[in-house]
């Protein structure tokens, strides 16, 4: 399926199942393509975000389900002491990338080892590079930069921010996040 990703901002993007086909203005893109479904949306686009805090947010941190929100709060818990069992760890992960998803993320850096974590990355398209060195900032949701500018032929994974606020996150061509 072809899709039309057009910003209010800057250049639009033409995904074709997980690749990005085409980018330039919206009009030409829209008349070359007049089958392409087309998502209009504020701000610009841009490629997506890379975390470097991939086993840190999933592997370690616990993301309370919101029914636990009155008793542990609705941020991660990143005390090593908080009790997780596999069960759990597998939500937990669920919701972390969801909340990165939520932030423009695209790709987290750092080896992950748990399997309900590797799977939670893996079912939502994210992708897990490799990181050099650990970042001396503590793990933050919001920390991240951006992957190489778009190009054709690259895999469609970016973001669209609205005056800082991503209001949506493509991975491998299909919409993972939109902000409500």
């Amino acid at each position: 399926m072809l899709t039309i990703h057009a910003p209010g901002v800057g250049e639009a993007v033409l995904v074709e199942g997980d690749r990005v086909a085409a980018i330039g203005p919206y009009e030409e893109l829209a008349s070359a393509y007049p089958a392409a479904r087309v998502r209009r949306w504020p701000g610009a686009l841009g490629p997506g975000l890379v975390n470097p805090y991939g086993p840190e947010l999933l592997e370690r941190a616990y993301h309370p389900d919101p029914r636990e929100a009155d008793a542990l709060g609705t941020e991660p818990i990143l005390d090593p002491s908080f009790p997780v069992d596999d069960a759990r760890r597998g939500g937990s992960a669920r919701r972390g990338v969801q909340r990165l998803l939520a932030h423009g993320v695209v790709a987290v850096a750092g080896e992950l080892r748990s399997r309900p974590v590797l799977e939670a990355a893996r079912r939502s398209g994210l992708t897990v590079l490799p990181r050099a060195a650990l970042p001396a900032a503590p793990p933050s949701l919001t920390a991240g930069t951006p992957l190489p500018p778009l190009r054709v032929g690259d895999p469609a994974r970016f973001a669209v921010f609205d005056g800082g606020v991503c209001v949506a996150t493509v991975v491998a061509g299909r919409l993972v996040y939109r902000a409500r």
